[in-house]
């Protein structure tokens, strides 16, 4: 089952997610994307995994023109605040959803308070798309 997680940047939240729902089931292709892509993945996003045992430090951002001819069971977007426009895939899909979280990126202040900012929006991801893949996807696998 293919899934494309899209978002603006692909530097945190949507590789975060991918890193994520790829650990629930081997059986997922799971690719993240950007409309307009950042450079690298963002530094904090690789600290926060990385304090889950799990390594999206050789992801890089990808643009979603890439997989416009590609097939996908599920299309998901990540954005959040509302000064954020949600990107839309115009390729094939078969099902979008949107689960939104704020963009840890944006955060200011100390690097703790930063760090604290990715953890959590890691956290809330972690859980939203554990209920995704429970309620969603492995009923269907």
């Amino acid at each position: 089952m293919k899934i494309l997680i899209l978002c603006t940047g692909n530097s945190c939240r949507s590789q975060m997610a991918e890193g994520l729902l790829k650990s629930y089931d081997s059986r997922l292709e799971v690719v993240s994307a950007g409309t307009e892509p950042s450079s690298k993945v963002h530094p904090k996003a690789i600290q926060v995994m990385n304090q889950i045992n799990m390594d999206i430090s050789n992801n890089y951002p990808k643009n979603v023109s890439e997989f416009l001819s590609d097939n996908f069971a599920f299309v998901i977007t990540v954005c959040g605040g509302a000064n954020e426009s949600c990107p839309v895939f115009v390729g094939n899909v078969k099902n979008r959803l949107h689960i939104g979280f704020d963009d840890p990126a944006d955060a200011t202040g100390t690097d703790d308070q930063i760090t604290n900012e990715f953890t959590r929006v890691r956290n809330e991801i972690e859980r939203d798309f554990r209920v995704f893949y429970t309620e969603q996807i492995k009923p269907i696998l």
